[in-house]
Formats: C-alpha cells, structure tokens, sequence
C-alpha cells in the first residue's frame, strides 16, 4: 500500500471514516504517520473543547475569586483548590468511576412540573467524559492565573475608569477584562499547551476508545505492540505534538499581538518560540 493509499485508506479512521479494519502485518512507516496523525484529531478536540468553554468559566471563577461576597469567593477557592491540587489522572480516574456508577438509562427530574430526561451513557465514553474532565482541570488553572492578572490590574486604570464614569458591567467590559487578559496572556498560553499535552492522558484513563476511534496515543501503543518498535510510533507522537504546539504558539501570539496593539512597540509583550540550550 503506498503513502497515498494509506491516507485515504486512513486519513480519518479516529472518526469512523475510511478502512475499519488496523493493519496487522507488514505495517509501514506511512502507515504509521496516518494513523497516528488521524488520531490527533481527538487530541485537538479535547483540548479545543476544554479550552474553549474553559476560557469562560476560568473568567466567572476568577471574578468569584477576587469578590468580597463569602458565598462567592469561598466555593471558587475551593474548586480551584481541589482541581489544582489533586493530580490530572487520579481525577479521570474519580469521574470516569463516578460516571459509571450512574445509571445508564439516565436521569429523569422535573422543572416547574415539566419533566426531563438526561441520558448518562455517554459520561463514560471519552469524547464526553474525558472533555469534562480537562474542562474542570483548565477552569481552574486559567481562573488562578486570571485572578493573578486581576490583582495586578494598575489602580491607575481603574482610577480612570472611574473618573470617567464607568461602572459595573461597561467597566468591567472596557477596562477590567481587556487588562486581565493582556497580563494573563503569556502564562495561558503556557497553560494551554500544557492542557494539549495533558491529552494524552486520556489513553491512560479508564475512557474507553469508542470502536477503536482512540487518539494519537492509542494507535501508538498499538504499532508499538504490533511491531515490537517503540522508537518509531512514539516519536511520531512527539514531532506531531511538536508541530501542534508550534501551532498553538502562533495562534495565542496573534491574539497577543492584538491585546497589546495600543501600547508603544517597546512594551509590547510579545509571545515567541524560545529554545534554551544553557540553561
């Protein structure tokens, strides 16, 4: 089978398209690259889906944190307590067993005398369960390094933003969540390349790859078994997670480039690809 047949044979196999059957015997290096770089895709997705949504609910947590009101800044504290606290995989190994304890045929409950259903089958497939997991996971890195950036807002900023009249949400809109995010940019970048790499945990936690639509790891593990080689899928792991990450620096530098464009170029803060050979 040359490369090209391999791609379209495979290309997207993680997502339930092209050639069902993995190929056992005479397993090629195109093969290989394929499949693997097929697998990716979930890695990308868990990671896109948890950054996205964390991004949101990072912020609310970070103002929760950063709130005068007990009943709002207690519970963030603890949340981001518990999730920065406890290691990544014991916590796919609680949710995947709390998960399975619910029942499979769902949930029914009430609300204001209408009733609803919630299936719970799929918390334990790793599309769903897992993504929650790195979701909860990010919230709250992202929150604490948020809540950084809010306490080192310059009370100048504020200050004029209060001689201009601004208050509550049109403050909070122009002045406080723009400075938040200048400040906090460089080290959320840090975090989400460290949440992508975090994806490859998934292989490791008790979510199973649904009809062996796993990700980069899964099929790794799979050509290292099969060829008694680790030294060829594994690194192939690593040069697309390389290639990915050299993306993710680009994208979040764009987006920094942006959140800094009103200041003078010699207190830009500018995000880069640094490699440090002394250290």
């Amino acid at each position: 089978m040359s490369c090209w047949e391999s791609f379209q044979a495979y290309a997207l196999r993680s997502l339930g398209l092209g050639e069902r059957l993995l190929p056992k015997a005479d397993i090629t290096v195109c093969e290989q690259v394929v499949l693997i770089g097929s697998g990716l895709i979930w890695n990308v997705y868990f990671a896109a889906i948890a950054l996205l949504l964390g991004f949101f609910f990072a912020t609310a947590l970070a103002m929760a944190k950063n709130a005068q009101n007990p009943w709002l800044r207690k519970p963030a504290e603890w949340f981001i307590f518990v999730f920065r606290g406890s290691p990544l995989f014991i916590q796919f190994f609680l949710a995947y067993e709390a998960f399975v304890l619910l029942p499979k045929a769902g949930i029914e409950f009430s609300l204001l005398g209408i009733e609803f259903g919630a299936s719970t089958r799929w918390l334990t497939r790793a599309w769903l369960g897992a993504t929650i997991v790195l979701f909860l996971n990010t919230s709250a890195y992202a929150a604490e390094i948020f809540y950084g950036a809010l306490r080192s807002i310059p009370k100048g900023d504020l200050e004029a933003a209060d001689a201009y009249g601004l208050t509550g949400l049109h403050r909070f809109r122009r002045i406080v969540w723009p400075t938040m995010l200048r400040l906090a940019w460089p080290a959320y970048t840090n975090e989400a390349i460290f949440l992508f790499h975090a994806t490859t945990l998934v292989f490791f936690s008790g979510f199973p790859a649904w009809k062996q639509m796993g990700d980069a790891l899964y099929y790794a593990n799979y050509f290292a078994d099969k060829t008694f080689n680790p030294f060829v899928p594994y690194p192939i792991v690593a040069g697309f997670f390389v290639l990915m990450t050299l993306v993710i620096i680009s994208l979040f530098g764009m987006i920094n480039k942006r959140l800094n464009r009103h200041l003078p170029k010699q207190k830009r803060r500018k995000i880069a690809l640094r490699l440090n050979l002394i250290r």
